[in-house]
Order: structure tokens, then C-alpha cells, then sequence
């Protein structure tokens, strides 16, 4: 249940009715807001005359619930917006790993070029095997610093664990939480925290109630500027490395009030593909892609064989752009 108290209640009083009918307490567009499990379905008597408006759910998909609000909540990267009452769909892209500095300068030219605002680069890789690429830690942030300085952009990377949670969340304009970490609660819980834009990624093996509720961890603790990514999740299809779940995007955008963003890179596996699915994503009317580019694929330390080259992405990037217009979205 989610209770909106009335403008007269003060901060102190709603912390301690809180605490007394074991809730979460948050402001909610300004107004002081309790959050219980959706097993509550009346209202304590403790709030006797203390009530604006309240609302009751099935499931403990509330604050995130297209049934609390009907409108897309709005998220704010860099000097963009998406949700909310616009139609803006965003490309973030760049290489799956910052590599170099070398290398992650060509990306952000490329970029740059093409007037994308939002440039993506892991610095801690959660990788399968501890013999792969681990990412360049704290330097790959730095060099992220970097190019936002030097180009303007938002950057976009992810946050691996607990031990570097706090220097994310320091460097980076958007936090992205991936599908290994989304059963984080100490990173969902920082998230919530942090007051700046978060991409949660969907776990690749997550039901969607299961997805729903982790982006409820970061909203319950007071950060409103959540998107939900879905980027693949596991089926016994071994040619692709995994499915990518347009039902589910279906779902996302009907059930919720968080903007939508698709990663058909990891989806698909193979640069082969991506450039077609990256299209059916667009025609989905979806808030944003994140795409992962590199300047040379072959040689790149992480996920090398779902990364587009160069060139591939500018023809890619072209043909997307009349595939939003058609769907009444605008590339920002």
C-alpha cells in the first residue's frame, strides 16, 4: 500500500507514524509518502484523518506501478529527458570496455560526431571467468571523466560490487546496475541513495516481477530516476546468446511507470544481428537503446563478437532514425 499523506503532516510526525505501522517513508513529488507490502489492503487507525489519498496493489510492484502513476516517470541524463511527457528515445553507446584512452577517445569522437549525448564504457567487468579482462577500475573512470569534459557527454558505466559502489556513483552521470548485480540489495540500496539516474538491467535468469521489484529497492529508498533494461535473458536457444524478451518490453511499458531501454548487443551475442534487432527495439516505441561500439572489434578485450565497428554503427545509427519517427518517437 502507498499512502499520501495530507500537507499538514510534518516530516517528524510521518517518521514516526512509519515506524509505528512498520513502513517506508519517502517524499513523493513533495508530499510525505509511507510504502507498506501490498499486503496491507486497510489503512491503520494510527492514520486517522492524516490521509490524502492511498493505494492498494496485488503484488509489491507499487512505487514503480502504472497503477500509482500513469504517467512515465521522468529521468534526466545530462542535459536530456526521457519518460515523463516527452516522446525523446536516447542512444547511449560506446565500447563494452574503456580499453585505453586511445581507444575510448575514437569511440567518443564517433559519437560526438553523430550527435549522441549519453557514451557507455565498463570500468569493472563482471566477467564470467576470473582469467578474462577485469576492466581498468578507477583509471577507466578517470579517462571517463575525461571525454564527459572534454565532450560534453553523460556517462554511462556499470558498478560491480560493493568495494567500488561509491566511486561509481562518484564518477558517473547514469549508474548502471547489470544483470549479475541486479540481486544486489547493497548496490540497489546505494542506488537509492544516490540521487542520480540508475539503468537497471534485467537478470538473465529473472522473471519480470522478480526485475520489477529490484528496481522497487532503489525507488523505496528515495531515488525516482530508474529505467528498466531488458538485454537478453536465458532460454535452450544456444544460437544467439540469449533472447531477447519484446513480450516482456510489452509488459515494461503497459505495467509500469519507469522509461524502457533495450541492449540488443548483449541480447544477441553476434554484430551480425544486432543491427536488425537494434531496429525492432526502435519500433517499439521504447525510451532509449544502449548499443556497445568499439573501433575494432577484433581486438577488443570483452564481448568482442557483439560489438559494431565504426561503420557499421554510422549506417546503423541512420537507419533508426526514420523507424522512431514513425512510431511518434524523437531521438535526443
Amino acid at each position: 500500500m502507498i499512502i499520501k499523506l495530507k500537507q499538514n503532516i510534518t516530516p517528524e510526525i510521518a517518521a514516526q507514524i512509519a515506524q509505528k505501522i512498520n513502513a517506508i517513508h519517502l517524499m513523493e513529488n513533495d508530499v510525505q509518502t509511507l510504502v507498506t507490502s501490498s499486503k496491507t489492503k486497510e489503512i491503520d487507525s494510527a492514520l486517522d484523518g492524516m490521509v490524502a489519498e492511498s493505494f492498494t496493489f496485488e503484488n509489491d510492484l507499487q512505487l514503480g506501478s502504472a497503477n500509482y502513476l500513469t504517467q512515465k516517470r521522468s529521468v534526466h541524463i545530462g542535459g536530456v529527458e526521457i519518460g515523463g511527457d516527452t516522446n525523446n528515445m536516447m542512444m547511449i553507446a560506446g565500447p563494452c570496455s574503456v580499453e585505453s584512452e586511445a581507444q575510448i577517445e575514437s569511440s567518443a569522437q564517433l559519437m560526438k560526431s553523430l550527435g549522441i549525448k549519453a557514451l557507455r564504457g565498463g570500468c569493472f567487468k563482471p566477467r564470467t571467468s576470473p582469467y578474462s579482462f577485469q576492466g581498468m577500475g578507477l583509471d577507466g573512470l578517470k579517462l571517463l571523466a575525461k571525454m564527459r569534459e572534454k565532450y560534453g557527454f553523460a556517462i554511462v558505466t556499470e558498478v560491480r560490487d560493493a568495494t567500488h559502489v561509491d566511486a561509481v556513483i562518484e564518477y558517473a552521470d547514469v549508474i548502471q546496475v547489470g544483470a549479475k548485480a541486479m540481486y544486489d540489495h547493497g548496490i540497489l540500496r546505494a542506488c537509492g541513495k544516490a540521487r542520480k539516474p540508475v539503468l537497471l538491467k534485467r537478470g538473465f535468469g529473472t522473471t519480470l516481477q522478480e526485475f520489477v521489484q529490484a528496481a522497487e529497492f532503489i525507488l523505496s529508498g528515495g531515488n525516482s530516476q530508474v529505467m528498466l533494461c531488458e538485454r537478453g535473458i536465458r532460454t535452450f536457444e544456444n544460437q544467439t546468446r540469449f533472447t531477447l524478451d519484446l513480450c516482456g518490453v510489452a509488459f515494461m511499458k503497459a505495467k509500469t511507470n519507469l522509461p524502457v531501454i533495450l541492449d540488443p548487443s548483449h541480447a544477441m551475442g553476434y554484430a551480425y544481428g544486432v543491427p536488425d534487432l537494434t531496429r525492432a527495439c526502435v519500433a517499439m516505441g521504447i525510451d532509449g537503446l544502449l548499443v556497445e561500439v568499439h573501433p575494432n572489434p577484433k581486438v577488443a578485450k570483452s564481448d568482442a563478437a557483439q560489438q559494431l565497428n565504426h561503420d557499421d554503427f554510422r549506417l546503423l545509427h541512420e537507419s533508426i532514425q526514420p523507424i522512431a519517427q514513425a512510431v511518434g518517437r524523437v531521438f535526443v
